[in-house]
C-alpha cells in the first residue's frame, strides 16, 4: 500500500509511509521524514528538517518548522504554532534551528504555541490555546499562559484517607493501587496544648533514614521530583500546607494530596515520583534510605520504563471498566476509602 496525496496537495519527499494521506493545499519538502499511517491535513506545510513517526496526526493549519522530531501516535491540533528560533532575524538563518521533540502518544490542543528548544513528553496533554515556554514532563496535562500542569492523565487526585490497619495499633496504613507506594497515617496527639505527631524511627517507618530534606517556599506552579531511584526508598510527609504527590509504576498512576501533617507516603525504588500544585506555605519532609548518591537517580521516563521493561505506559485509550477491572485484580475493592481511580483520557484539547 503506497500513501495517497490529494490533486491540490504537494508531496516532494519520498520518504513518506505507506496509508499516509496528505490532503488538499498541504506541502511536504523534499527532505522530510514521515512514517506509516499518519493524517497531514489541508493547509499544513511540513519543512525538510522534520521527522514524524507512525500514526500522526496534524490537523488543518499547522507548519512543522526545521528541527522538530515527532514519535509515533502524536497528535497536533488545528492552527498549532511551532517555532524554531528564540531570536529570530529576516534574513539571518542560524547555524542551526533548535530542536523541539513531540514524544510519543502527546497530544497537542488547537491553537496552542509551542516555543522553540522543548519536549513534549510521553503521553503529555497540551490544552488549546496554551503557551507553552518549558519543557512538559511525561503525562502531565498543562494549559494556559504560561502554560502551568493542572494535572496528570489518567487518575483523579483522591485525599490520603487511610483504610486498613499494619502491625502497629497506632500507625495505621493504606496499600496504593501503585505497586511499591504505601500511605500511612502516623500517630498523633492533641490536648489543650495543641496537636503533635510522633514517630519512633525504627518501630513506625519502613527504613532507618539515612538523611533527609526539606522543600519549601516553592512556587505554585513549580514541579519537583520527576524521577524514580534505582535503590533508595523515600518517606514524604507534608509538615505544613498541601501538595500533591503523582507516584507511577509503569502501569498505573495515582494522585495523592498530602495535606495533614500525620499523613506520609513511603515510595520503594523503581517508582516515578513527582510533587506539584504546592501550597503557598508548603512545607515538605522527605527522608531517604541512603545518602545522596548521583547515579541512583533516573531522571528520563523512557529510560526507567526501559529499565523497569515496560515499553508501554497506561494506553490513553484505555477504558474505565478495563483499568477498573486490573484495580480490583490488584486488591484495591470498591469500598477502599483512599484508592488510586484510573479515569477516562481526558479529551483531546481542540
Amino acid at each position: 500500500m503506497r500513501h495517497f496525496v490529494h490533486p491540490q496537495g504537494i508531496c516532494e519527499s519520498d520518504s513518506v509511509g505507506a496509508g499516509t494521506n496528505v490532503w488538499a493545499f498541504a506541502h511536504v519538502l523534499p527532505g522530510a521524514v514521515i512514517g506509516k499511517n499518519c493524517n497531514i491535513g489541508d493547509h499544513v506545510f511540513v519543512e525538510n528538517d522534520v521527522v514524524l513517526g507512525d500514526r500522526v496526526t496534524i490537523k488543518c493549519g499547522v507548519q512543522l518548522w526545521d528541527g522538530l522530531r515527532a514519535g509515533n501516535d502524536v497528535f497536533i491540533g488545528p492552527n498549532v504554532t511551532f517555532t524554531n528560533d528564540p531570536f529570530p532575524k529576516s534574513k539571518q538563518r542560524p547555524a542551526e534551528f533548535a530542536k523541539t521533540t513531540l514524544e510519543e502518544g502527546c497530544s497537542i490542543g488547537a491553537n496552542a504555541t509551542i516555543l522553540p528548544g522543548i519536549s513534549i513528553g510521553r503521553n503529555a496533554m497540551v490544552g488549546a490555546g496554551a503557551v507553552v515556554t518549558r519543557s512538559v514532563p511525561p503525562n502531565a496535562i498543562v494549559q494556559g499562559n504560561p502554560a502551568r500542569i493542572q494535572g496528570y492523565v489518567s487518575q483523579i487526585p483522591k485525599p490520603a484517607n487511610v483504610v486498613s490497619r499494619a502491625k502497629h495499633e497506632d500507625s495505621p496504613v493504606a496499600v496504593s493501587q501503585v505497586q511499591g507506594v504505601t500511605i500511612y497515617q502516623l500517630p498523633a496527639f492533641e490536648d489543650i496544648r495543641g496537636p503533635l505527631v510522633a514517630v519512633e524511627m525504627a518501630e513506625v517507618l519502613p527504613f532507618v533514614p539515612a538523611r533527609f530534606f526539606i522543600v519549601h517556599t516553592v512556587a505554585g506552579s513549580g514541579v519537583r521530583g520527576e524521577h524514580a531511584h534505582r535503590r533508595c526508598e523515600q518517606f514524604l510527609l507534608c509538615v505544613k500546607g498541601s501538595v500533591h504527590v503523582l507516584v507511577d509504576d509503569g502501569l498505573t498512576r495515582q494522585e495523592i494530596i498530602l495535606d495533614r501533617p500525620q499523613i506520609g507516603i513511603h515510595i520503594k525504588p523503581l517508582v516515578w515520583a513527582a510533587q506539584y500544585k504546592y501550597s503557598a506555605d508548603a512545607v515538605l519532609l522527605v527522608f531517604a534510605s541512603h545518602p545522596y548518591q548521583a547515579n541512583d537517580y533516573i531522571r528520563d521516563y523512557g529510560t526507567w520504563l526501559r529499565t523497569l521493561n515496560k515499553p508501554h505506559t497506561l494506553s490513553l485509550g484505555e477504558t474505565v471498566a478495563s483499568a477498573k477491572h486490573r484495580a480490583n485484580e490488584r486488591g484495591c475493592g470498591s469500598q477502599a476509602r483512599s484508592r488510586c481511580v484510573v479515569a477516562e483520557a481526558p479529551k483531546r484539547c481542540e
